[in-house]
């Protein structure tokens, strides 16, 4: 288990699971049944097609973090799980994001997608639909860039990443 440091904040847990059946579903009834919040979570499958992996983002102290990864662990199909913290992990979310737009206001809005480096993905008379990745802070920055002229919808992703360098979830600590 990673050394946890942060206080109350958003946490980002990185969890190595067989891929069976009903693996997502028993994670996130542990979640509910300690009475736990799940902020984001994304779930994709590996190098190894036998194993997924889940990021988890929650919000939680060290103790009650200690405590999820501690629940997480007697899951017959958790393999391994570490902590992607800040500085030591890239952290990532996709964006999707439907805004008003026509002909008046429409180079203002790509003029912040291209100082965010977001991109124009689809283009209609009376909208664009922005795409934009990175970490939580340039996403919410973003947001607030583009909240004036008009936000139809939106998707997020929620954050996704992995440990820099040569360290991987695979590794034992």
């Amino acid at each position: 288990m990673e050394h946890l440091t942060n206080h109350n904040k958003h946490r980002c847990l990185s969890l190595l699971v067989m891929n069976n059946a009903g693996v997502l579903s028993r994670i996130s009834g542990l979640f509910s049944r300690r009475g736990y919040n799940i902020d984001a979570l994304t779930v994709g499958t590996t190098e190894d097609e036998q194993i997924s992996r889940i990021t988890i983002t929650v919000s939680g102290d060290d103790k009650v973090i200690e405590q999820i990864i501690k629940q997480l662990y007697k899951l017959v199909d958790v393999i391994k799980i570490v902590e992607l913290e800040k500085g030591q992990a890239i952290r990532r979310e996709l964006v999707y994001i439907k805004v008003k737009a026509d002909d008046t206001n429409r180079n203002k809005i790509v003029a912040i997608c291209n100082l965010f480096r977001a991109n124009v993905v689809d283009v209609a008379p009376e909208s664009l639909i922005l795409e934009i990745v990175g970490p939580a802070s340039k996403i919410d920055a973003f947001f607030e860039m583009i909240k004036p002229f008009g936000i139809i919808e939106f998707v997020r992703s929620g954050a996704t990443g992995l440990q820099r360098g040569k360290r991987s979830v695979h590794e034992s600590k």
